[in-house]
């Protein structure tokens, strides 16, 4: 179903109807150019190439973003109090808000965290939290919360500057909220958290899925792209090797890989993309890591079952926005009713993310569910079941023509003094009719996102 039309909608058709299509391939050309890409992964083979983009953006009226901004700000605070509560305090558990076994065995939980507050108190720098709007309901749903290396914020940014170059007629009728901001939004965030030096974006290197963006964030907030050979560490301080040999004390790293990789010394001693020492330079205060290590318990599916019941917790506040019902096998009443119902239901598993471990009840076999319902009853805390949500289609110009697609929508939250929700986000569509999986890694395209002011 696609979402119903709106004055602003209609307004955007009116002006692309009169546009000339052959246009189109100009950002494919952009995109060629600059590497515009998402890699990935299959079969064993790396795959160089570029992102596939929807010319047709998709169009937020700015009261309705309102309400999204405002939801996800609620979130992050909650969020950001959970994760400083749990490595401390602990208070969450000792009230019994979240059972204490369900958090250690997090994948993403790190014990060696334990009592440690990072500078400002504040763990959840960067987020993109993903969200689809509910055909049903007509409201925003929120499916995931991802607080560890978020990626994709910038696709919107890069391709916004050619889109105002290829069709300026929009810029010109239509009242687009600018979104070239986020830079400093972002520069604003590691500054505000640094532990004095310079900023730097870690990145893994070229054949990172996300490595294009790596280096584009890097360049927009002054940061320096660096790799683990550019960085070391000397009485638990954190230096780059500058190109002439002299050393450079890092006050923030937005780093751009998981904990697991991030020092061979602390985590993964196999790691070869990591820093050595990293950690203790961390530990000692010298340096802020964005996001914190030890995030990933928040990523974790089961725990997002929990976020409404942290914002109770910690602000004293209703949801603004709501989860999609979600069911825990680990609970006995939950894992019947999953048992029960699990056709029609959406299987995820809770430590996989971009699309993976996703399992859709109405495209099983009695066997598969059979055999899912044994894994599950085996380990139910590997597990959550969700209601399949109909969410909106989105309408996308694909091999010459206007078809509808399944897409969610990710929104950034950057996260300093005070939670800032950025006036845009990444829009991601399935390249296949009917399909539910939008992410990049499962071969989706994105779109820009227009949020318009009256």
């Amino acid at each position: 179903m696609l979402e119903i039309k709106n004055e602003k909608r209609e307004l955007f058709w009116e002006i692309f109807s009169k546009q000339n299509r052959l246009l189109i391939d100009e950002f494919q050309k952009y995109m060629d150019k600059f590497a515009v890409n998402f890699n990935l992964y299959k079969d064993g083979n790396f795959i160089e190439r570029s992102l596939p983009f929807d010319v047709i953006p998709r169009i937020i009226d700015s009261k309705e973003f309102d309400k999204i901004d405002k939801g996800l700000s609620q979130r992050i605070k909650a969020l950001n109090l959970f994760l400083e509560d749990l490595y401390t305090q602990k208070k969450i558990i000792k009230d019994k808000v979240i059972p204490e076994e369900f958090i250690f065995q997090a994948k993403g939980y790190l014990k060696e965290l334990n009592g440690f507050s990072p500078n400002k108190k504040i763990r959840t720098h960067i987020n993109g939290i993903d969200l689809v709007k509910d055909t049903i309901t007509n409201d925003w749903v929120i499916l995931e919360d991802n607080l560890r290396v978020p990626s994709g914020a910038s696709y919107p940014l890069s391709i916004r500057d050619t889109y105002r170059k290829i069709y300026s007629d929009f810029f010109e009728e239509l009242k687009i909220k600018p979104i070239k901001g986020y830079p400093q939004i972002l520069e604003n965030a590691m500054d505000y958290v640094s532990c004095g030096g310079i900023n730097v974006v870690l990145t893994p290197g070229r054949f990172n899925s996300a490595y294009y963006e790596h280096a584009y964030l890097a360049k927009k907030i002054g940061a320096q792209l660096v790799r683990n050979d550019e960085l070391i560490v000397k009485n638990k301080i954190l230096y780059f090797k500058n190109y002439d040999g002299k050393l450079i004390k890092v006050g923030a790293v937005y780093r751009r890989l998981d904990d697991e990789f991030l020092d061979p010394k602390f985590f993964n001693p196999e790691s070869l993309i990591g820093v050595s020492g990293i950690m203790e330079a961390y530990l000692a205060g010298n340096v802020a890591i964005m996001n914190a290590p030890g995030n990933g318990v928040a990523d974790d599916k089961g725990i997002y079952y929990f976020v409404p019941k942290m914002i109770k917790y910690y602000l004293g506040e209703e949801p603004i926005l709501n989860n999609a019902p979600t069911y825990l096998p680990y609970f006995e009443k939950d894992r019947k009713y999953i048992f029960e119902n699990i056709h029609k239901l959406v299987i995820k598993d809770v430590a996989e993310a971009g699309g993976y471990g996703v399992m859709f009840g109405h495209t099983m076999t009695n066997i598969q569910i059979n055999d899912l319902k044994t894994i599950i009853a085996s380990n139910p805390r590997r597990f959550i079941a969700q209601e399949l949500i109909e969410f909106y289609d989105e309408e996308c110009y694909i091999n010459n023509e206007i078809v509808p697609r399944k897409a969610d929508f990710r929104a950034y939250v950057v996260m300093a003094d005070e939670p800032k929700v950025w006036q845009c986000g990444l829009t991601r569509y399935a390249m296949e009719a009917g399909n539910y999986l939008v992410n990049s890694s499962q071969g989706g395209g994105f779109k820009d996102t227009w949020v318009m002011e009256d």
